[in-house]
């Protein structure tokens, strides 16, 4: 069933759309030429901060993998099948893929959106779809609990017949932004005035590292230099230039002058502004707002074993958040396959551990429930023989 249908009213020029290939074809395929101003912020953001796109490339990793179980052991097999085989948009496969597109978009926008595609003949799923968020909308309808879900932009929206048929997740919404808020928000000051260090960088590198010279020819006090000190300044820039222009090529020629030739370095006397300091400091905010510890991107600051070590703790628990939204998704589209194969058992989503750091806690932890186990069966027993 189509969700969004094209008007035949109006001609294609003056639709402004493009067309996305999909599967089924009918969902998220009109999708504006201009996407909207904050969400085209957020992208050029992860687009121009490196940083940035590593720690969300390092979040999606570390969120870690995860396996469907299903409660009937008969429907295992099939559901295995299906989370390794079932297709995503139009170039992913498996269940794990679809849970990294969701997550990065979830990051990026507030708001992550998706369909699952099935066939309208047999009922089977064809695949998962996951769409532009910034392209939708959610408002409160006439209850309180009455979602309205709109798609479009620029005053051309079009209302959702049945949100309901839609995967839909938002992070940290409030009421006063129920569409939910980027993990990117009150960073764009931020990286704005980081952009602008690294640009006055390079041009001090163009003025001051690129080195220009300036060949001064001074004519002797008397009448005879003076004569001829127009060709002889002539002569002179014609042969320092082919100097210059052998040197790109690998030749070195030497410089020969007569008279009194001085030769300096354009701005040899200047020094490049130390940008150490205010460049960490930036980099400290962007990357307290993701919750990333530094040495996971390479960035070799001074901290103690005790540090690392809450810095992870800090880590694991923002994961475990995002593991906790991504749930009630990919546990949805569990159960709609095992319906859709005539059973009605339910399905769970396990995931593993995060890090090697949570094993060795974990083994630890038992270890010690052992020990204090084993302690009660002695004490026990001890307390049955003095009774006897």
């Amino acid at each position: 069933m189509k969700l969004f249908k094209r008007r035949q009213t109006q001609k294609a020029a003056d639709e402004r759309m493009v067309y996305c290939s999909q599967p089924n074809g009918s969902m998220f395929r009109l999708a504006p030429d201009e996407n909207c101003l904050e969400s085209g912020i957020y992208d050029s953001l992860r687009a121009s901060v490196p940083v940035i796109d590593a720690c969300f490339g390092k979040i999606i990793r570390l969120t870690g993998d995860f396996k469907a179980v299903a409660d009937d052991e008969r429907y295992q097999a099939e559901l295995d099948r299906f989370c390794s085989e079932v297709t995503v948009g139009i170039s992913g496969r498996s269940l794990n893929t679809f849970a990294d597109m969701y997550l990065d978009s979830l990051l990026t926008y507030g708001r992550a959106i998706g369909r699952i595609v099935t066939d309208s003949k047999s009922l089977a799923i064809k695949g998962l779809a996951v769409g532009d968020s910034s392209l939708f909308h959610i408002r409160q309808g006439k209850g309180a609990l009455d979602k309205q879900v709109y798609f479009g932009h620029g005053g051309r929206e079009i209302k959702v017949s049945r949100p309901e048929q839609l995967l839909y997740t938002t992070l940290n919404p409030s009421p006063k932004h129920p569409e939910g808020v980027s993990l990117l928000r009150g960073l764009p000051a931020m990286s704005s005035v980081l952009m602008r260090i690294y640009q006055c960088i390079g041009q001090n590198f163009d003025r001051v590292g690129n080195v220009r010279y300036a060949v001064t020819y001074k004519p002797s006090p008397d009448g005879s230099d003076k004569i001829y000190a127009k060709e002889r300044a002539k002569t002179i820039a014609e042969a320092w230039s082919d100097g210059m222009q052998s040197a790109k090529e690998g030749t070195v020629k030497d410089f020969i002058a007569v008279g009194d030739v001085d030769i300096k370095v354009i701005g040899a006397e200047n020094r490049l502004i130390d940008t150490e300091v205010p460049v960490r400091q930036l980099l400290e905010q962007l990357i307290s707002k993701l919750s990333v510890p530094p040495f996971l991107l390479g960035l070799n600051w001074s901290t103690t074993e005790r540090m690392s070590s809450q810095q992870a703790d800090i880590l694991t628990s923002e994961l475990e958040y995002y593991r906790r939204l991504l749930t009630p998704v990919l546990t949805e589209i569990c159960q709609t396959f095992l319906r859709l194969c005539g059973t009605d058992s339910t399905a769970h989503i396990e995931w593993g551990n995060i890090n090697l750091q949570d094993e060795e806690a974990l083994a630890r932890s038992r270890l010690y429930n052992a020990q204090a186990k084993e302690k009660e069966l002695e004490n026990e027993e001890k307390e049955k023989r003095r009774n006897d």
